[in-house]
């Protein structure tokens, strides 16, 4: 008897588990990844539809969603369990009593916040100690020899706040978790940004929010979860997801953060049939709608593009989902944050394809990663996830042959039609028409949407 179809992004999907996975056990050391401006490149959630292509999260229970994520043929989560962290409603309220001072988080504590809650940075249970932090900052290790990429941390500036002080911590006005603070300390920034970003420069973004955006004073210790915030698009938790898998078959992970166009299509679905990818394969599209570089779209647009995408491909072979992590553009470091995550989620395969989590400078436009370290980093410390790589192709679109990788374009001499992003952005904004081979009719329409809103908003 075929299993029951669950509505996944506006999408009937049969409803299962994802493939076993051997974990590898190694112990890495990590060595200093240094970033090098300027040098050269190498040769879903459960939704239900409702008009305009917004959607509403189906309701779970938790305890079903974790009973099915936690069956043997399930990939492991990071360190062998998921963690949740979500306290039972009847002690919600003594545990709100039972803390001394209350913390307003910002966007991006919060986004850490709710990932620690729901299990995505499985094994933390909590934010990082200083012990903790200094592992991950010097080997990119926890101290018992787990990998983990980037450091969790609260932050502040607040002399008051004391080991032993039970936070109360809120977000717009709702009370997301209490964090027992069992460890305080004032940071070595530099040492830190060195480490995990391959520079101290602050024309880096994320050396500009640890110098600029934190305080002095980084916390550690407990979290016991209260709640998820409201936001405006739906976040399956990895539980959830990991539901809405089927059985059997490899689940490839594709992130980004921007609007899938055409040419991101075509990677994902090409990675489908990768060497290393078993027949059937399923791919969890799961974007970052969290807070990224300040001139990038929205998270809520970001979130309509993909619904009526997902929506108008209705592709059998994708599961669509919305991540609420906050980018930190780290480059090598941050596609280890990102495949741990990811296999929380229930993924055994990555999709990485080049400059991933790359950023430039603010001051020379220079790239502060090569195209292919990240890729490089990934694949070389993917054992011991127990996960794969899939190394995305350099996809190209041609007036003979529509897309094609871009050596075969080379080799047979075929005309290559290019659209850069700055150029994509003056049309939209002039109302010009966009190629048909360049993105998909409903994400323009979206993008030409937002855009009219911000230029009405703007007058």
């Amino acid at each position: 008897m075929s299993a029951p179809a669950l509505r996944v992004c506006g999408v009937s999907r049969p409803q299962g588990l994802c493939a076993a996975r051997v974990i590898g056990t190694s112990r890495t050391q990590v060595p200093l990844f240094v970033a090098r401006p300027g040098r050269s490149a190498r040769s879903g959630s459960l939704c239900s539809e409702k008009p305009a292509g917004h959607a509403s999260c189906n309701i779970m229970t938790r305890a079903s969603a974790e009973a099915t994520a936690e069956q043997a043929d399930t990939i492991a989560p990071h360190g062998g369990s998921l963690v949740d962290l979500m306290l039972p409603s009847s002690q919600r309220e003594t545990a709100i009593s039972s803390c001394n001072k209350t913390v307003e988080l910002s966007d991006r504590n919060a986004c850490d916040v709710e990932l620690l809650t729901v299990g995505a940075f499985s094994p933390l249970r909590g934010f990082m100690t200083e012990e903790e932090y200094t592992s991950v900052v010097e080997n990119m290790t926890l101290p018992d020899g787990t990998l983990f990429g980037l450091p969790v941390v609260m932050d502040t500036s607040d002399e008051g706040i004391i080991v032993g002080d039970k936070l109360l911590l809120t977000y717009k006005g709702e009370s997301l978790a209490t964090f027992t603070v069992s460890s305080k300390w004032r940071p070595n920034k530099a040492l830190e940004a060195r480490q995990c970003y391959g520079t101290t420069a602050l024309d880096h973004p994320a050396v500009s929010m640890i110098a600029g955006e934190r305080g002095r004073y980084y916390l550690g210790g407990g979290v016991e979860g209260l709640g998820l915030p409201t936001r405006e698009f739906p976040c399956a938790t990895p539980a959830e997801v990991r539901s809405t898998l089927p059985g059997g078959v490899d689940v490839l992970a594709f992130q980004c953060r921007n609007p899938i166009h055409r040419a991101h299509y075509e990677l994902f679905i090409r990675a489908l049939d990768a060497d290393n990818v078993s027949p059937g394969a399923v791919c969890l599209v799961h974007p970052t709608c969290g807070p990224t570089q300040d001139d990038d779209i929205p998270g809520i647009v970001r979130y309509r593009t993909y619904e009526v995408l997902a929506a108008e491909v209705a592709n059998p072979a994708l599961r669509w989902a919305y991540l609420p992590y906050s980018m930190h553009m780290a480059g090598p470091r941050e596609a280890i944050q990102h495949m741990i995550i990811r296999k929380n989620y229930g993924c055994s395969h990555f999709i990485i394809g080049r400059d991933m989590a790359g950023c430039k400078s603010s001051l020379t436009g220079e790239d502060f990663y090569g195209p292919y370290d990240a890729q490089e980093f990934a694949t070389k410390h993917a054992p011991a996830l127990g996960m794969q790589t899939v190394p995305s192709l350099n996809i190209t679109y041609t007036e003979e042959a529509g897309f094609v990788t871009a050596d075969v374009a080379e080799s047979q001499g075929l005309h290559k039609l290019n659209l850069s992003g700055t150029k994509f952005r003056k049309m939209l904004r002039s109302g010009e028409d966009i190629p048909e081979w360049f993105s998909f009719a409903s994400v323009i329409q979206v993008l030409r949407e937002a855009q009219q809103q911000q230029n009405g908003a703007a007058q």
